[in-house]
Protein backbone atom coordinates (compact mmCIF):
# COMPACT_ATOMS: atom_id res chain seq x y z
CA UNK A 1 0.00 0.00 0.00
CA UNK A 2 1.86 2.61 -1.14
CA UNK A 3 1.27 6.16 0.53
CA UNK A 4 2.73 9.82 -0.80
CA UNK A 5 3.06 12.39 1.08
CA UNK A 6 3.17 15.79 -0.73
CA UNK A 7 3.90 18.67 1.06
CA UNK A 8 3.26 22.61 -0.94
CA UNK A 9 2.90 26.31 -0.06
CA UNK A 10 -0.90 27.26 0.37
CA UNK A 11 -2.15 28.83 -2.85
CA UNK A 12 -3.29 26.20 -5.20
CA UNK A 13 -7.00 25.63 -6.49
CA UNK A 14 -8.99 22.49 -6.05
CA UNK A 15 -9.03 21.81 -9.09
CA UNK A 16 -5.51 21.88 -9.48
CA UNK A 17 -5.28 19.54 -6.02
CA UNK A 18 -7.60 17.68 -7.45
CA UNK A 19 -5.49 16.86 -10.64
CA UNK A 20 -2.29 16.50 -8.17
CA UNK A 21 -4.12 13.16 -6.61
CA UNK A 22 -5.03 11.68 -9.94
CA UNK A 23 -1.21 11.96 -12.07
CA UNK A 24 0.29 11.02 -8.79
CA UNK A 25 -1.78 8.32 -8.23
CA UNK A 26 -1.42 6.87 -12.19
CA UNK A 27 2.69 7.68 -11.82
CA UNK A 28 2.91 5.36 -8.57
CA UNK A 29 0.20 2.59 -10.28
CA UNK A 30 2.33 2.84 -13.63
CA UNK A 31 6.04 2.61 -11.75
CA UNK A 32 5.42 -0.02 -8.77
CA UNK A 33 2.94 -1.79 -10.16
CA UNK A 34 0.76 -1.29 -6.86
CA UNK A 35 -3.13 -1.48 -7.29
CA UNK A 36 -4.76 1.93 -7.74
CA UNK A 37 -7.25 0.89 -5.00
CA UNK A 38 -4.19 0.86 -2.54
CA UNK A 39 -2.58 4.13 -3.33
CA UNK A 40 -3.02 6.71 -1.06
CA UNK A 41 -2.25 10.35 -1.61
CA UNK A 42 -1.98 12.74 1.19
CA UNK A 43 -1.26 16.61 0.41
CA UNK A 44 0.00 19.25 3.35
CA UNK A 45 -0.74 22.55 2.79
CA UNK A 46 1.97 24.84 4.80
CA UNK A 47 1.41 28.82 5.29
CA UNK A 48 4.28 30.74 3.69
CA UNK A 49 4.76 32.02 7.26
CA UNK A 50 5.34 28.45 8.30
CA UNK A 51 8.18 27.86 5.48
CA UNK A 52 11.22 29.29 5.47
CA UNK A 53 14.84 29.14 3.18
CA UNK A 54 18.08 30.65 4.64
CA UNK A 55 16.35 31.49 7.71
CA UNK A 56 14.00 33.65 6.21
CA UNK A 57 9.84 32.90 5.93
CA UNK A 58 8.39 32.57 2.65
CA UNK A 59 5.79 35.10 3.83
CA UNK A 60 8.33 37.79 4.06
CA UNK A 61 9.92 37.57 0.74
CA UNK A 62 6.83 38.64 -1.07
Amino acid sequence: MPIVNVKLLEGRSDEQLKNLVTEVTNAVEKTTGANKEAIQVVIEEMKTSHYGVAGIRKSDQQ
